[in-house]
């Protein structure tokens, strides 16, 4: 068909996911593989999510509550927010999505760091505004260069901490010097998927701005500590005014009904968090040890991966892994053509994964 696309959509590059384990499987001919790509919760759900969306199904031909306002409440009780600083959405991507529409014009500037989440750029092209990449410095997101990149144009600045692939962390100190240098009008947005696993005490908290009054938007999720990854539930803190604007381009019910479900009981499961992050920091730990032991580069990190640099080509290293039955992620399009990202699994998971490098690499 001879349809007319504008040019800023056919800009737009494609995001990847990490394939299905089933899929894998299905075109590799193998069974029983690890899957390390996505970093997913290793432990899967938390039970009293599971229970409590087994209670909910007998009510799926009901449109869910548009307001969320279980859910929200929760948060903002945990928080220590108003429930209209709270916005929710079909994971936390989709709040990127609404603060592209409410806020980016043709023309306007979203800053980022380069390499990083692929919607940043996506959502900044759909809106025919101009995403500016600012390069790492050292394999860490480098904010004093972001704030040289700003500009009268600059509308949304993107900073994701821990961040992703790499696993960095960007500090208070730091973020408040960028701060200090970001013009009236622009809104920091801290993608925080990453921050239940988190040690080190330096690393900010989008919730400390947003208390204070900041212009500051915290994007969270439910996918990686929380283990709801299937569901897609994610949420947003940010000043009331903001949440006000986001909610005349949210689209209705985007929180499905399992999905608030299940993160509303996941929350109340304090439990099955500390046993996440008990397994994930044990498991980085493990694997910080053995990939050392190997010869191997890899990077300190914050979050529940680690990026790992391999003697050759990723890809020829995920593919050997893939024939040995483990899923890991390559970075060549991150630009890291070096290297690999490997997600924590359970204890067993994550020896396989060493023993299956070992072979690899002849060891």
């Amino acid at each position: 068909m001879n349809l007319k696309v504008p040019e800023h959509i056919r800009s737009i590059p494609r995001y990847v996911p990490g394939k299905p384990i089933e899929e894998v499987e299905r075109e590799r001919g193998i069974r029983h593989s690890v899957k390390l790509a996505s970093n997913e919760n290793p432990l899967g759900p938390s039970p009293r999510a599971l229970a409590a969306v087994q209670r909910a199904l007998a009510s799926v031909h009901r449109y869910p509550d548009s307001s969320g306002y279980e859910l929200i409440r929760k948060l903002a009780a945990r928080h220590r927010l108003d429930p209209g600083q709270i916005v929710l959405g079909n994971g936390s991507d989709e709040i990127i999505n609404m603060l592209a529409r409410a806020y980016l014009q043709p023309g306007d500037e979203v800053v980022m760091p380069q390499p990083s989440f692929q919607m940043y750029e996506i959502e900044a092209r759909a809106a025919a505004a101009i995403p500016v990449p600012v390069p790492l410095n050292h394999f860490r997101t480098d904010l004093a260069a972001m704030a040289d990149r700003l500009t009268p144009r600059t509308r949304i600045v993107f900073v994701n901490t821990p961040h992703n692939p790499t696993g960095s962390l960007v500090t208070r100190s730091e973020l408040e010097a960028f701060m200090a240098r970001l013009p009236e009008g622009v809104l920091l947005a801290l993608d925080e998927a990453y921050i239940e696993f988190v040690r080190d005490p330096a690393g900010p908290d989008s919730l400390d701005y947003v208390r204070a009054g900041r212009p500051v938007v915290g994007l969270r999720t439910f996918s990686k500590a929380y283990g709801l990854a299937g569901l897609r539930i994610g949420y947003g803190v940010m000043p009331a005014d903001v949440a006000e604007v986001l909610s005349r381009v949210r689209p209705p019910f985007n929180a499905n009904l399992l999905a608030q479900t299940a993160a509303a009981a996941a929350l109340d499961d304090e439990g099955f968090l500390k046993e996440t992050l008990e397994v994930v920091h044990a498991g980085v730990d493990y694997l910080q040890r053995a990939l050392v032991d190997l010869g191997l580069e890899c990077l300190p990190t914050q979050s529940n991966f680690l990026m790992v640099r391999v003697p050759g080509e990723g890809r020829q290293f995920f593919e050997a892994l893939l024939d040995r039955g483990v899923i890991v992620r390559p970075l060549a399009s991150y630009g890291f053509p070096d290297c690999i990202r490997v997600s924590v699994g359970r204890p067993e998971e994550n020896r396989r994964f060493v023993e299956a490098l070992r072979q690899v690499l002849g060891r």
